[in-house]
């Protein structure tokens, strides 16, 4: 069983011909709203992978709560660890250029109110063996709690270092499976600018220290990672993207269904890659994640 502990958000997307400047002002050509959240992605990217998955955040008391849960609800994801707050459910703000290419502004909200408590709550239900998948778009201290608990319960814990804070550096040393890109990962690595070899010698680096397994998305590259050692590589499919924006959150999602599923760590990757890929071709984060049929008809 996979348990996503996480953000659960509404998206307002507006798409331009392409993204602005500081300080301009663009025409936009298009509006859209949809459910959103990195939490909530990767858990319907899980459960529409075929596996079962529970959600564990929170919602506010507004009109956009049942909007933000619909999918998730449709598709059968467990919900009774998300938690109804006073304060409004989160939202992301996100314009999406003619290339595809996205700038995002999110508002925490209901996210904000997540504490350590709700951390222990959903890994009171977890057992040895489950897969806990984190993100870093609820409070520090609760992600924090989670990791531990999840440890101390033999669960298996998959963190993607997004959005990028302050702490990504020092929580992504708690997990045993870290998801990063690559501006994620250099923060991880503690260099800037890293080139492929600089990368790969940063991941055999850190697989020493720390024993864990790291894995690198690189866009249309594919992805790069290592894992007791040995480095792997998987590509995607080649796409002209609409909307990148779910594309990493299904990746992890599809990644976290995968190992629950018992592929192997190589084929893991790769059917997330080409997962990630098809999100590009939809636009909004939750309505571009396809189905496992999908996929599977491009293995």
């Amino acid at each position: 069983m996979i348990t996503v502990f996480g953000s659960i958000n509404m998206d307002l997307i507006a798409t331009t011909a392409r993204l602005p400047k500081p300080g301009e002002t663009v025409a936009g050509n298009g509006f859209s709203t949809a459910a959103g959240g990195k939490g909530a992605n990767q858990a319907l990217a899980a459960r529409r992978a075929g596996r079962a998955v529970h959600m564990a955040g929170a919602v506010g008391r507004d009109g956009f709560a049942e909007a933000a849960l619909a999918l998730l609800k449709e598709a059968g994801t467990g919900l009774e660890t998300v938690k109804q707050a006073d304060e409004p459910t989160g939202t992301a703000l996100i314009l999406v250029g003619g290339d595809g290419e996205n700038m995002i502004a999110v508002v925490p909200g209901a996210n904000g109110t997540v504490t350590p408590a709700d951390a222990d709550a959903a890994i009171s239900a977890m057992n040895k063996g489950d897969i806990l998948m984190l993100q870093l778009e609820v409070p520090v201290p609760a992600v924090e709690r989670a990791l531990a608990g999840a440890r101390a319960k033999g669960v298996t814990t998959v963190l993607n270092l997004a959005p990028l804070i302050d702490d990504a550096a020092r929580l992504g040393r708690l997990a045993d499976i870290v998801i990063a890109n690559e501006t994620e990962f250099e923060r991880l690595a503690g260099q800037e600018t890293m080139g492929s070899d600089d990368r790969e010698a940063a991941l055999k680096r850190l697989n020493a220290e720390t024993g864990q397994t790291l894995i690198v998305t690189l866009g249309a590259d594919g992805v790069i990672a290592i894992r007791d050692g040995g480095i792997s590589r998987a590509k995607g499919l080649k796409i002209e993207p609409v909307d990148t924006v779910g594309a990493g959150d299904t990746f992890c999602g599809y990644f976290a269904a995968s190992l629950d599923e018992g592929l192997d760590f190589e084929a893991s990757l790769r059917r997330a890659a080409i997962a990630g890929s098809l999100a590009c071709l939809k636009q909004g984060a939750q309505p571009s994640i396809p189905s496992s049929a999908e996929v599977a008809n491009k293995l």
